[in-house]
């Protein structure tokens, strides 16, 4: 049975080596060193404050999912909105309500935190993710146009 957790200090590896599977997903040639990559991932979810948030999705002992997300203010009427920076689903995992359950709680977890709405971007590309969301019924906007700005602070 799949349940849903928030990210804990003792998920770090097996959320580093989820993250190696989405980085080649994307086209990553390489992941860099464990032990860099579970620095920074334990950097970015414990620190002080936390960079952002984690909900993971898990079958049995096997993590099978994860979300990633901050808080944005101001959003509608000065309130915060919560955007989900990254969703991903492991491949032997997909289809089988993962990603469902992971947007559930993050839609619970924006309405507990008091968040006017919910917020993410997909690649257009990204034709798996894409379907997704229309099962889901969520709409699409038009109404914003996105800018990226790389290679700062390095």
């Amino acid at each position: 049975m799949m349940e849903v957790t928030p990210a804990r200090p003792g998920d770090v590896p097996a959320l580093a080596e989820l993250l190696t599977e989405m980085g080649r997903f994307y086209g990553e040639a390489a992941a860099g060193p464990l032990d860099e990559r579970t620095r920074q991932i334990g950097d970015a979810l414990f620190a002080s404050p936390p960079a952002a948030h984690a909900l993971l999705a898990w079958d049995g002992t096997e993590l099978a999912g994860m979300a990633a997300y901050s808080f944005l203010w101001p959003a509608a009427g000065l309130t915060r909105s919560l955007f989900l920076k990254e969703l991903y689903v492991g491949e032997r995992h997909r289809r089988r309500g993962a990603g469902k359950l992971l947007m559930q709680a993050l839609f619970e977890m924006a309405g507990q935190c008091g968040c006017s709405r919910v917020e993410w971007t997909t690649d257009s590309g990204n034709v798996g993710a894409l379907a997704f969301y229309e099962m889901l019924r969520l709409p699409r906007h038009s109404s914003k146009v996105f800018y990226r700005a790389e290679g700062l602070g390095r």
